[in-house]
């Protein structure tokens, strides 16, 4: 069978798996003493190691197994996590994302995992907490009993030694708890038949297949696979609790296809305890399988009552979310000509149809959308982790508080915000959180909070990180500015605490005393200000000296369909963004005052800024000169508006957002264009570039 077909559901679910373990293993750093939690990482280590060994991916596979291997320990309470455990542990997850990401790039999954194999394997040992010789601490095991054999099938084996074939020894032990046994032996018996010839088992093929064996089974085994290898593949066979393999030579041959003539040597003893170590932990599931047993029993009850749930949700590929989006599009191009032509050509039969598909596709554009839209979780999840490493890299002490993870946006907008917030979240730790010393001198707890918070407000998402640190400090901030430039001492003296903090955004700007890996190497928070900008968002700081500092990011719902007021300007049409707009005025033109050269007028009880579109744009067939009375759109960025001048209100639509294309990118205060239901093309104005 291809299983190539099955890599994107197999490189998908590991991402999952793998978000799981870290976020599991986050809260069990918590709460240590929590065993649910342990049985929770156990099984998504274990289904993950069942996929990778399904998909090839053995050194995934063989990771994955020593993990698990320390983790029933754990969930047997044979051991305690501690600091080295959670750290070995959390490397392996490393580890098995950088293996992932080898897969996606078109690798094989391979990576030298020699030294953390080593750790896991010293945990399950118990050598990491001694200094005597880890032989000392090898588990034993009982000697095997061996399989009594007729002449025949003893000269089969007695010929593959002699040919330089591999001969094993093997014994099975189930789970103590398994409820379909025969399938389990089964599942062994057709992994090892594709790597060599079964000779002979105990009980038989056929007593297996009846279930008529207690929990065990014996076989010899014929192959040119290696021991290392064939305890592998049968260990990743679910609910298998134990497998014992002893390489068989001529001389333990005679011992154990003999086994009531004699007990198993001493050598064969020995080779029974060498190939018992690795699978140590491995026996102690059948005292308290709580993992593997109910992981298996508990499906079938959850497929017949949680079934209805499990058939809903289906994995579509985004490539054709991105075309029924495009397709939608040009349809609703296409309906506003209708209702255009609809409304000229004045019959009620067309009339009441065109309605009616309008009714129709706006419901289909609202579920086209909302099938777009992902939780920011999908973005959040990623960041505990990351602050956990910060955090101890740095020798502080930080707790992220995360709210509002189910709030949704765009799929584009998600695809590009997790840099920016990488970012700043990165800024908040290093620049913002104090060292321990100086918290409790400061007197505030040791452990400093970062809040990251995410809300809908109108047609726009709010993503704050707020911290408890030690906040912007004015003179830092323009002593650097100074220094680099950016303003002069008289523009420095006239500077708002607001404007001082909007410094941090200037290309290069950084505070930072001494470079590190972290932050402080000229790539700053311009970078941040420049990515949200392209997604039609804006980034705002504000601080409180000594208590903490505040990132506002606002961002849209979505780039692709958006409501906005179509104006004309002679003979052109332009479109301004609802979710821009406050309101729509008309005013006397002797209502616009001259101060210092700037346009202004008074609004509701404040003076507001006034901007020509017909001059900004330059309309060759419209002078504003001319009129006496003037159409307004009053816009608003954060506490900012503007008054812009119109020559008429066409009306509310919904457009389509294109962009403008390669040839045309930079063009001031114009964020994209749109088609219009007559064919034309409107430009889409960006109005937060026209509010300083």
């Amino acid at each position: 069978m291809d299983i190539s077909q099955y890599l994107s559901m197999f490189i998908d679910e590991s991402k999952e798996h793998l978000q799981s373990l870290n976020e599991n293993l986050l809260s069990l750093e918590a709460n240590p003493q929590d065993i649910s939690i342990v049985h929770n990482i156990f099984r998504s280590a274990h289904t993950l190691k069942g996929m990778a060994a399904t998909m090839g991916f053995e050194d995934i596979a063989a990771l994955t197994h020593d993990m698990e291997n320390v983790l029933d320990l754990v969930r047997n309470s044979k051991i305690e996590m501690n600091p080295f455990i959670f750290d070995c542990i959390f490397k392996s997850l490393d580890s098995l994302e950088t293996m992932v990401e080898d897969i996606i790039q078109g690798g094989t999954g391979s990576a030298d995992v020699s030294s953390i194999v080593a750790s896991l394997r010293s945990i399950v040992s118990g050598d990491y907490l001694k200094t005597e010789a880890p032989a000392a601490a090898a588990p034993s095991k009982a000697p095997a009993r061996g399989i009594e054999v007729d002449e025949f099938q003893y000269s089969i084996l007695q010929q593959s030694i002699d040919s330089g074939f591999r001969v094993f020894y093997v014994e099975v032990t189930v789970n103590e708890n398994c409820v379909l046994k025969a399938a389990r032996a089964y599942m062994v018996f057709d992994a090892m038949e594709r790597m060599g010839e079964i000779v002979k088992s105990t009980p038989s093929v056929q007593e297996i297949e009846q279930e008529k064996f207690d929990r065990s089974f014996s076989l010899y085994f014929i192959s040119q696979v290696d021991q290392a290898t064939l305890e592998k593949e049968i260990l990743n066979v679910s609910e298998i609790a134990s497998a014992v393999i002893i390489t068989v030579d001529s001389e333990s041959l005679a011992e154990l296809s003999n086994p009531a003539a004699a007990e198993v040597n001493a050598a064969s003893k020995e080779i029974a305890a060498t190939a018992a170590a690795p699978a140590a932990p491995a026996p102690a599931a059948p005292a308290k399988p709580e993992a593997p047993a109910p992981t298996a029993a508990a499906k079938p009850a959850a497929g017949a009552s949680g079934a209805p749930v499990a058939s809903r949700t289906i994995r579509v590929d985004i490539d054709r979310l991105d075309t029924l989006m495009n397709l939608f599009s040009e349809l609703l191009i296409d309906r506003v000509r209708l209702e255009q032509l609809a409304s000229e050509v004045k019959r009620n039969d067309l009339t009441e149809t065109v309605e009616h598909m309008s009714r129709v596709s706006s419901d289909l554009q609202n579920i086209v959308l909302k099938l777009r839209m992902v939780p920011v979780d999908s973005v959040f999840n990623r960041f505990p982790r990351m602050i956990r490493d910060l955090a101890k890299s740095l020798d502080k002490k930080v707790e992220l508080v995360i709210t509002g993870a189910e709030t949704e946006l765009d799929r584009t907008v998600i695809d590009e915000i997790g840099d920016p917030l990488v970012h700043l979240l990165r800024n908040a730790v290093d620049h913002g959180i104090e060292p321990i010393s100086d918290r409790l001198a400061a007197g505030k707890p040791e452990h400093g909070t970062i809040y990251l918070r995410a809300f809908h407000s109108g047609n726009h998402v709010f993503i704050e990180i707020e911290e408890d640190g030690r906040g912007i400090y004015r003179d830092k901030v323009l002593k650097t500015a100074l220094k680099n430039g950016l303003v002069t001492q008289e523009q420095a003296a006239k500077l708002t605490d607001h404007e001082v903090y909007n410094l941090l955004f200037a290309s290069g700007f950084s505070t930072a005393e001494k470079i590190s890996d972290i932050s402080g190497r000229g790539v700053g928070l311009d970078v941040v200000k420049t990515k949200i900008q392209t997604l039609g968002g804006h980034v705002q700081v504000d601080s409180k000296p000594g208590f903490g500092s505040k990132f506002s990011v606002q961002l849209p719902l979505t780039l692709s369909i958006i409501s906005a007021m179509l104006v004309r300007l002679g003979s052109e049409k332009y479109a301004i963004p609802l979710s821009s707009i406050v309101e729509t005025s008309a005013i006397q033109k002797s209502q616009i005052r001259n101060i210092h050269g700037n346009l202004m007028i008074d609004y509701r009880g404040s003076i507001i800024p006034v901007v020509s579109l017909s001059t900004l744009f330059e309309v060759p067939d419209f002078d504003e000169d001319k009129e006496t009375e003037t159409e307004i759109v009053v816009v608003r960025k954060g506490d900012k508006q503007v008054a812009l001048m119109v020559d008429e209100f066409i009306g509310q639509q919904e457009i389509v957002l294109k962009p403008l294309g390669k040839y045309l990118t930079g063009v001031f205060a114009v964020s994209g264009a749109t088609i219009l239901g007559d064919g034309q093309v409107a430009l889409i104005i960006d109005t937060n570039a026209l509010i300083k």
